[in-house]
């Protein structure tokens, strides 16, 4: 299926590819591994933003990469949260 880019029409019809999630060559889009899509910078921004927020609490890791056996697209996911995520309070600013 070809998406045309005219604004007006993905508004009214949306704009969607079709093929099977096992299709993995011909499709535009396929779900990957954390670290395998977005890299750890951009991770490492969702965690930092999230914290500027104030939130606290969950970060649940969903794996759907048809590249990856499930145990090892959760130990690279975990390794790579681990990396971007913050555990301690941030120290008080005495230099500011």
């Amino acid at each position: 299926m070809i998406c045309s880019l005219v604004i007006r029409r993905i508004k009214k019809d949306g704009c969607n590819d079709t093929k099977s999630y096992g299709d993995i060559l011909n499709r535009s889009w396929t779900f990957r591994t954390i670290g395998y899509g977005h890299d750890a910078k951009i991770w490492k921004d969702i965690i930092s933003a999230l914290r500027l927020v104030g939130y606290d609490y969950v970060i649940s890791i969903e794996h759907e990469d048809p590249l990856m056996s499930p145990w090892e697209g959760l130990t690279k996911a975990v390794a790579l949260l681990k990396e971007a995520t913050t555990f301690e309070p941030a120290g008080e600013m005495t230099w500011a």
